[in-house]
């Protein structure tokens, strides 16, 4: 059995093709697996963006397994498809009764980072319907999965870790102090592509409480913002007392600045179903991570994350968390441990592959009875 493997690959910078790179090293330990070339049975990794335009295409052509790294690829279709084409695809996910609605979503997608509308329709029933498994990270992923007629089998596969290699301590203590935090200073950070949807502005409004009262509190807010628009709009707060900025951080960068920051606020509004892998490999380091809880974080156990709620007490409670953290230093260090050692268990790599490669196997011969039997 050869298996063709469909996805972004380093160095384009996302996070599925860093996933995607260890995933594809671990499964060539189980046997054959050619990337971005067909195989006897062809996995196709989907996102929310451009670089998964011809894998999407070539998944309905050449129908294979589907890993749903977003559930929701409503935004992909907005960015790909002209108007007449995204309310044919709307209408054939919901059905005739939406051509309106699909109308009015067209009209107003300069919005749709941010509406939670444009969340509630994921339009992936073409490519479920069409494929032959769909693997996901998280149970809400699964369930949209299901309810847009997922026609073969849905596995819930764990998001991977690969552990990095740690920079030494002293290079850890450079980086703080060249970022001017100190020793008893808590370092809370953002990382990744800074969206609408990670809840920046509310993170920077629950850090200003915090930061009037405590003064040994810094957050340092990583990565390039996705649009120009929310970035205008938070300039003020960015160039606040204690905050600092920093854009995309590759590959040691990234991991040096994780290993030096004491708590990740990694907070998801509207989800699309996608499990972090951001908060996956901050917890895997030990370290405290701040989620939105949902069912993209329910599989975390309690005590190995803090969730905040989403709506209207979310800076109120978001900012609490952070006086706590602030105060009890330990209580980070001691929910991050409990993080690494659940990160280990379950979302090693070799585990997580052996995992795939089962699925993979199991479809691949099913569909090879299936034609004998025909």
């Amino acid at each position: 059995m050869k298996v063709g493997f469909f996805s972004p690959l380093p160095p384009a910078r996302t996070g599925v093709a860093d996933y995607s790179a260890a995933l594809l090293g671990a499964l060539r330990k189980s046997g054959t697996v050619l990337a971005n070339r067909g195989g006897d049975i062809n996995l196709y990794h989907l996102g929310n963006n451009a670089l998964h335009r011809e894998i999407y295409q070539r998944a309905l052509e050449e129908p294979g397994i589907v890993v749903l790294h977003d559930a929701v690829l409503n935004h992909f279709f907005l960015g790909e498809l002209r108007r007449e084409a995204y309310v044919r695809e709307f209408v054939r996910n919901y059905g005739e009764w939406a051509s309106d609605l699909a109308a009015r979503l067209w009209e107003g997608r300069a919005r749709s980072a941010a509406n939670p509308l444009y969340f509630q329709y994921p339009m992936i029933r073409r490519v479920v319907e069409r494929s032959r498994a769909v693997i996901v990270h998280n149970a809400r992923a699964g369930r949209i999965a299901r309810e847009h007629g997922a026609a073969g089998d849905v596995h819930l596969i764990p998001h991977l870790f690969e552990p990095p290699a740690l920079p030494p301590d002293y290079e850890v203590i450079r980086l703080r102090e060249r970022l001017g935090v100190r020793s008893s200073d808590m370092l809370f950070a953002v990382f990744g592509h800074l969206r609408e949807t990670k809840r920046i502005s509310t993170v920077l409004r629950a850090f200003a409480r915090v930061r009037r009262e405590q003064t040994n509190v810094k957050l340092l807010v990583a990565g390039e913002f996705a649009s120009r628009d929310p970035a205008r709009a938070l300039a003020g707060e960015l160039d606040a007392d204690g905050v600092m900025r920093t854009g995309y951080l590759p590959g040691h960068d990234f991991v040096l600045h994780a290993a030096a920051t004491d708590v990740c606020l990694n907070l998801r509004w509207p989800p699309a179903g996608e499990t972090s892998g951001i908060a996956v490999r901050l917890m895997g380091m030990g370290r405290c991570v701040v989620v939105t809880g949902g069912e993209e974080t329910a599989a975390f156990p309690e005590g190995a994350v803090i969730r905040v709620e989403a709506g209207p007490a979310e800076e109120e409670m978001l900012a609490a968390y952070l006086f706590w953290l602030a105060r009890s230093p330990g209580r980070a260090r001691e929910i991050g441990a409990r993080a690494a050692a659940h990160i280990a268990e379950f979302h090693a790599t070799d585990r997580v592959a052996a995992e795939y490669w089962r699925a993979i196997s199991g479809c691949y011969h099913k569909g090879q009875s299936s034609s004998a039997a025909t």
